[in-house]
């Protein structure tokens, strides 16, 4: 009899533990499954997302207006020094301007300028090739400092979002109280972290393309030095021979 009794008592037991295994499941929340996407993501960032997504616009139109500006400025026959010594030498002053006009490059127009002044002192000849190669210079930097100045403020805004969104979840935090869950966290954590790392994109993308235009144009400024003193020496050349 006793065996019977804690037979019915295990078996009552079991019927507990299913029961409240079954009340645990149903009171569980159902776990759903969500996918990364960016834009969602990059949505939970707040407002410095859209700061940073109009810097990198602009980051991105500024250097593919400069390279485009520097790839053409680069287009330049081998023998266009050798071409306009030739004209130079043979008296057709025209024909070198017009060689010159048929390129658009900063070197063409350095070298026209000078052509245009021949005749006067060389000095003077000299002074105004070197100012047309400042000018075009500037040109070609121009919109630089911007690129610069998003390499640098980019990351700086999205260590402000850091901040901004760690100041937000101690706030939830502390208007919680002892009911602080992980969804009271997750807004402010969000902020931060996609900010910071939204920030950090944008300012690498423009300090690579920052460096990558400075170096182009270091090399276009060396040429167009090569030009200068290349045109003046051919300049040199017909008064020597007198």
């Amino acid at each position: 009899m006793i065996s019977n009794l804690l037979f019915i008592q295990s078996d009552s037991v079991a019927e507990v533990i299913n029961e409240a295994a079954q009340g645990a499941s149903a009171a569980a929340p159902a776990v759903t499954e969500q996918s990364f996407d960016l834009l969602s993501m990059a949505a939970k960032g707040g407002f410095l997302m859209i700061v940073l997504a109009i810097l990198s616009v602009i980051a991105i139109y500024i250097f593919g207006q400069k390279w485009w500006m520097i790839h053409k400025a680069g287009k330049i026959d081998k023998n266009f020094m050798k071409d306009i010594r030739d004209y130079i030498h043979d008296g057709k002053i025209k024909s070198a301007i017009d060689l010159c006009e048929h390129y658009d490059s900063p070197i063409a127009r350095l070298v026209q300028k000078g052509v245009e002044r021949i005749g006067r002192p060389l000095s003077d000849i000299q002074a105004s090739v070197e100012n047309t190669g400042n000018a075009e210079v500037a040109r070609l930097e121009k919109g630089l400092p911007m690129l610069a100045t998003i390499a640098g403020g980019a990351p700086m805004i999205g260590f402000l979002g850091t901040v901004i969104g760690m100041v937000q979840a101690f706030f939830n935090m502390y208007t919680a109280g002892s009911n602080v869950d992980i969804a009271t966290l997750s807004g402010g954590i969000f902020t931060a972290m996609i900010t910071t790392v939204g920030g950090l994109v944008v300012g690498i993308i423009a300090y690579f393309g920052y460096n990558y235009l400075t170096s182009n144009i270091s090399n276009l400024v060396f040429k167009m030095e090569n030009a200068t003193i290349e045109f003046m020496d051919v300049l040199h050349e017909p008064a020597s021979e007198e």
